[in-house]
């Protein structure tokens, strides 16, 4: 059995890369990879592991808006501030959300999609 498949020569694929927040610039397109929760050992009484009462857990898990491009406007560590596609603004904190940069093409051209389809 004989297959055939078309490679196309101008089809690039770009890997969104972890940063560190001092690394975070303005103007770059950043978006949530991970978050992580803290709660109370208490709420973890099903748990065969016994644990201080005042201990926090910690739960890492993939947010619904991961994906999501935003343009960084400002850093001030811990948190760095976007502006989503729709034109408001968000605050992420690098001490609790795990971010990744976009690359500079993929980041400005996802942007402008994103944008009209806000419009229509």
């Amino acid at each position: 059995m004989k297959t055939k498949s078309k490679i196309r020569s101008k089809t690039a694929i770009s890997v969104a890369a972890r940063i560190a927040g001092e690394d975070i610039a303005k103007g770059d397109y950043v978006t949530i990879l991970s978050e992580i929760i803290e709660l109370p050992s208490y709420l973890w009484n099903c748990s065969g592991i016994s644990q201080p009462i005042d201990e926090l857990v910690r739960l890492r898990y993939l947010p619904n808006a991961a994906g999501e491009p935003h343009k960084v406007v400002a850093v001030c560590l811990p948190f760095v501030y976007a502006k989503r596609p729709r034109g408001n603004l968000i605050a992420f904190d690098t001490r609790q959300q795990q971010l990744v940069r976009l690359d500079r093409d993929n980041g400005r051209s996802l942007w402008k999609q994103m944008r009209k389809a806000k419009r229509k």
